[in-house]
């Protein structure tokens, strides 16, 4: 079934959403975790070209995804992870591409037209662009 689960974070309380959901389903099918953070700001987007210093922000991000992995390695679960610099659902398309990825459990916050306009759709582009099952919830407001 499933062996290998992407999974983006947003480091906030809706990551919780999709782990609760997540969890289990890896636990059924023994599924390795990738947890993924992409830092989008100007210093993340611009870092490599321009070689920049981390950002506090970025910093930040990779000690969040530390304490995840920690976290759910301690509950048994084989998790990696990574911080990936840029626009998210182009970063999000190319793991799942690079890592040979079989399911994609991702948050959604439900918005409509304007404001997928104005702040992106991140789910809607993932899922038109990846092979694979892309598992999304809306989280709770």
């Amino acid at each position: 079934m499933y062996h290998h689960i992407l999974i983006p974070l947003e480091n906030s309380p809706a990551d919780e959403t999709i782990l609760a959901h997540i969890k289990p389903l890896a636990r059924i099918t023994g599924a390795k975790l990738l947890l993924v953070h992409v830092a989008d700001g100007w210093v993340a987007r611009n870092f490599n070209q321009l070689q920049l210093a981390e950002s506090d922000e970025m910093k930040q991000d990779r000690a969040y995804l530390e304490k995840r992995t920690r976290d759910l390695t301690t509950e048994g679960f084989t998790c990696a992870a990574v911080l990936a610099l840029g626009e998210p659902s182009d970063e999000i398309i190319k793991l799942a591409r690079e890592k040979d990825i079989d399911l994609i459990g991702m948050t959604t916050h439900g918005h409509r037209l304007v404001s997928d306009i104005l702040y992106g759709a991140t789910a809607d582009k993932v899922r038109h662009a990846v092979d694979v099952p892309v598992l999304l919830l809306k989280v709770k407001s």
